[in-house]
Parts: structure tokens; sequence; C-alpha cells
């Protein structure tokens, strides 16, 4: 089987020009000033726009470049400091982006070799730390930015790498890890993958119809703060960062636990206390108090109905083994299934400002346990039952009882 470095060497190009080192360091870096230059640039369009009012002369282009930055960081889970108040709502829009950015600069420029993604990610990392020491993040912070950084590099340019024409799968690359891993675990994490995947694709269609259920509150919301086009531009942009975050609050709200937006309120399918929320039009898509429906009461057996379509995709593709190999694959899917899902609804949760709004979001861990637990009955009402080797142990231990 081909290397890495093999296939890239029969790609065009592959040895002409600088070295591959510098390739990568320059793919890395072109990655993390893109994404930093969109979320800088709506920084800078407002301060243009808000230059002349004579409340805000002393606010120059510096801090607006600097708050840019510090929000980009908060994208790579750097709390960012407005005066007193600590910040630290990762905007996920911004992560997402991030990733995005990483994957489509090593796709295009990047070289598919272990070597070639050091080198990308060496390039990342520095221009994450450059910011960080720029906005004084502080040690703290400056581990954090490191650490988020490799996360969103090692993602996104090693996803942008393998998929450029002719280079190995990620398969093939991290076929040296899975392979000392029993395949009873793998089949079974892979399930617990295939969970998390199922209910971030209902969350997605439960947001989208909060979205669409709220569209005339929006509107109000909007229309009230009577924004130019620069003013709405900027808008528009903090709130698709925070998409994604509404698609995990909506994960939490079909888990059962819920979340909440603000101290004292509570969005979950069980009922929905309200209180004051800030001035974004995104925000009038959450339930009102007393908006819930029969419909609402079901999501627990959806959580059942994903374990069981994620058993029935597990049954298929475990292997033939011992008696106990199904509950261990049952065990290892739910288990996976409940950090999965709980670490990124922990992603989507933090402190967004002063007072009350110090609470934003879910519990992790109760979103998690709530995931866990339906994925796991689901999971064993389908593959137990449908376990040959199960089924046989347990007739033959029926049989010994009877005749004992």
């Amino acid at each position: 089987m081909l290397t890495v470095d093999e296939v890239v060497s029969t790609l065009p190009g592959a040895t002409d020009g600088a070295p591959r080192w510098a390739v990568g360091l320059a793919a890395g870096v072109q990655a993390a000033v893109l994404s930093l230059a969109v979320i800088i640039a709506p920084t800078l369009a407002a301060y243009v726009a808000t230059s002349a009012d004579p409340s805000i002369a002393q606010v120059g282009w510096i801090q607006s470049v600097g708050l840019g930055s510090g929000i980009w960081l908060l994208g790579h889970g750097v709390t960012l400091q407005a005066g007193k108040v600590a910040v630290t709502l990762m905007p996920l829009g911004i992560t997402v982006l991030a990733v995005f950015s990483c994957y489509a600069s090593a796709r295009r420029s990047g070289h598919a070799s272990w070597g070639g993604l050091l080198a990308s990610l060496g390039g990342y990392l520095a221009v994450v730390l450059g910011v960080a020491l720029a906005v004084s993040a502080g040690p703290a912070g400056t581990v954090r930015a490191v650490a988020g950084g490799a996360c969103i590099g090692a993602l996104g340019l090693g996803a942008g790498l393998v998929a450029q024409p002719g280079a190995p799968t990620l398969r093939d690359v991290t076929r040296p890890a899975w392979t000392r891993v029993p395949a009873v675990v793998r089949v079974g994490a892979a399930a617990g993958a295939l969970a998390i995947a199922l209910l971030v694709a209902i969350a997605a269609v439960v947001a989208v119809g909060w979205i669409v259920a709220g569209h005339q509150t929006i509107t109000q919301v909007w229309t009230s703060l009577r924004l130019d086009a620069i003013g709405g531009t900027v808008l528009a942009v903090a709130q698709l960062t925070l998409v994604p975050n509404l698609v995990l609050w909506a994960l939490a709200y079909v888990a059962g636990p819920g979340f909440v937006v603000g101290a004292g309120s509570l969005y979950s399918a069980s009922g929905v206390l309200a209180g004051p929320l800030p001035a974004l039009p995104l925000m009038g898509a959450l339930p009102s108090s007393g908006g819930t429906t029969s419909l609402d009461f079901c999501w627990p057996v959806a959580l059942v109905l994903v374990g069981g379509l994620a058993g029935w995709w597990l049954h298929t593709r475990l292997p033939a083994g011992p008696w106990w190999h199904p509950m261990l694959a049952c065990g290892v899917a739910a288990v996976a299934a409940s950090v999965g899902s709980g670490l990124l609804v922990a992603l989507a949760s933090g402190s967004a400002g002063p007072g009350r709004m110090a609470e934003v979001g879910a519990s992790g861990a109760l979103v998690g346990l709530s995931v866990g637990l339906g994925a796991v009955i689901g999971l064993v009402l389908v593959v137990l039952p449908s376990s040959a080797d199960l089924r046989d142990a347990v007739n033959a231990a029926w049989s010994r009882f009877r005749h004992a």
C-alpha cells in the first residue's frame, strides 16, 4: 500500500517550486488569515459607519480590529474580556468558518504528507498565537488559543489534505491507529457517532421549525432596531455565527433537559419559562412561554428511535464473536453517543454577558446522560434480539437450566 508521501510524489508539481514545508506553512497561515479577515471586516465596517459619531469618536480602528480579533479567538475557545465582563459563549459559526478555511486552504495548497500537515498546523498556530499575544489574552487565554487552534487546525487541515485528488483516504491514513482497537469497539463507537449525527440532524430540523414559526417576531425585532445597510450586515453576520449554537440548544431541547438563555429561564419539551432576551432577531425564534405542543412529549421516543436506527446499523456490521460482543457494542455506542452529544452541547454553552446572561446554553452532563439512556434502550431493543450468537447462548443456558 502506498504511503501518503509516495502518493504525493505522483501529483503534478509535487516536487517543483518551493519546499514542501514552506508550501504547507503558507497554507496554514492562509487559512488562519482568511477566517480572521472575515470576522474583522464587519467590525471595521461598523467603525467606518460610526466614526462620525462624537459619542464614540475615541474608539479607533485599532480597537475595532482588536475586538474582531477577540471575537475570532472566542470561536477558538478563548474568553473575551469586555471591560469587567467575561464572555465564554463560543460562537460556533466562527469555529465552523475556521475549520472550513483550513479545509479549503489545505485542499488547494497543502501537501498531503505528515510533514505537510505539521507545517500547515504550525503556520495556523503561529497566527493564532500571534493574535492571542496581540490582544493580550493572558497566559490562560494563550494556552486555550493554542489548544483550540490545534484542534481546529488538525481537523480542517487534515480533512483538506486527504480530500486532495489522488491522496490516500482518511481510513488508510488512520489504519495503523484504529486497527489496534478491537473490531467490536470500533463498530460500537461508529454507531454512537451515527446516533449523534442523527440527533444533530433532528435538532437542525427543530431549529428551522422554530425560525419559521417565529418569523413574525424575528421581523419585528429586526424592524425595531432601525439599522442601516452596514449595521444590518454586521448584525446578520453576528447572528450567523450563533446558528450552530441554536441547533445544539435544540438538541438539548429534544434530549429533555432543555437549555437556558439567561438565568431563570428554561426552554424544554416539558415546558417553557421565557425571560427577557437580547435584542437579537434570532432570539425571536425561541419558543414562547406556553408554546409547547403534544408533539413535544414525543421527543423521548425520538431518542429511542435514533438508538434503534444506530442499533440496526451496528447489527449489520458487527462481526461474529462471543455472545457478549453485542452487549459490549451497545454499551460502547451508548457511551460514545452520550459523551459526544454532551461535549457538543457544552461547547455551545457559556456566559454571554453580565447579570442573568452569564448563563446561556445547557448542561452537557445532563444532555449526555439523557441521550445515552434513550440511545441504549433503542440499541438493546434492536441489537440483542437480532444477534444469533446471543440467542444461541441464551437457548443453551435455558436448556441447561431445564435439565439441571
